[in-house]
């Protein structure tokens, strides 16, 4: 049996709203979403996933991709480790980059040889994980991301973001996220909005991707991540968030990000408190 193995570098970034993370691991991600566009290159072994846009397989020499929103998992084929780089970019660092918002990345596995080298020559410049010293090496950076997100969106860009068909639970949504700390149970907003509990669990995964209180920790979670980059105690973060304790907090992101609320920590600049 292969012994699991997990191993995990932050990628620091001069420009808001971008961070890269370079993985090594067996290990295997339950259902999660992200916030930003995320593209990368898969450099050894390989992953299946469940995105929003079908099963996929990615192997070594290819283009991963995902969008804002976009919910997915990801498992190692043949249970040995898969190394994979990936860039995170918030879709107002998108938009700013390549002039245009609005629109999504239409294939979650790209055979792009070109784009595969943009991307490595991207990582390649980015340097270290812990090295962002040189400020010479800055506007090469800016330069190879800008090509990258470029190329992107020109030729696998081309057709926007969905949002209809969510509007019926709207009123679910924004009372989970209003009472995210003592959110009502699923009999109270079944009630509330005039439906069984199974027809709410299936038309809010049906919209959403995953059922709503699921969905809810996905939303605690991204809500630490920004807590912590602005400084908050990681107990604080905790609590803010509606988890038990730093412990419970920790389980939950180390299983959605790949790192540690502590590693998250350091590697914004945040100081010890």
């Amino acid at each position: 049996m292969t012994p699991a193995v997990h191993q995990v570098h932050l990628l620091r970034s001069p420009m808001e709203g971008v961070y890269g993370v370079d993985l090594y691991s067996t290990r295997t991600f339950g259902r999660h979403w992200h916030e930003s566009f995320g593209f990368g290159v898969m450099e050894e072994g390989g992953h299946r996933s469940a995105s929003g846009r079908g099963l996929v397989e990615a192997l070594a020499g290819q283009v991963v991709t995902s969008n804002p929103g976009e919910v997915h998992d990801g498992t190692p084929l043949g249970q040995v480790p898969r190394r994979w780089r990936m860039v995170h970019i918030e879709p107002s660092a998108m938009a700013s980059l390549v002039g245009q918002s609005g629109q999504e990345l239409t294939r979650p596995v790209l055979h792009d040889p070109l784009l595969y080298r943009s991307i490595r020559r991207l990582l390649l410049r980015w340097g270290a994980p812990s090295d962002n010293s040189d400020q010479s090496l800055q506007p090469l950076w800016e330069e190879s991301l800008a090509q990258v997100c470029g190329e992107l969106v020109q030729a696998y860009g081309n057709r926007p973001m969905a949002t209809a068909g969510r509007r019926p639970l709207d009123r679910v949504r924004e009372c989970l996220l209003d009472q995210m700390q003592n959110p009502p149970s699923l009999a109270e907003l079944a009630i509330q909005n005039g439906l069984s509990r199974f027809q709410l669990v299936r038309q809010f995964s049906m919209a959403y991707g995953l059922p709503p209180f699921a969905w809810l920790q996905q939303h605690r979670l991204r809500k630490a991540h920004r807590l912590i980059s602005g400084g908050a105690p990681l107990s604080e973060a905790a609590f803010a968030c509606g988890f038990a304790d730093q412990s419970h907090l920790n389980r939950h992101f180390v299983r959605c990000f790949g790192f540690t609320p502590g590693q998250w920590k350091r590697h914004c600049g945040v100081p010890p408190q």
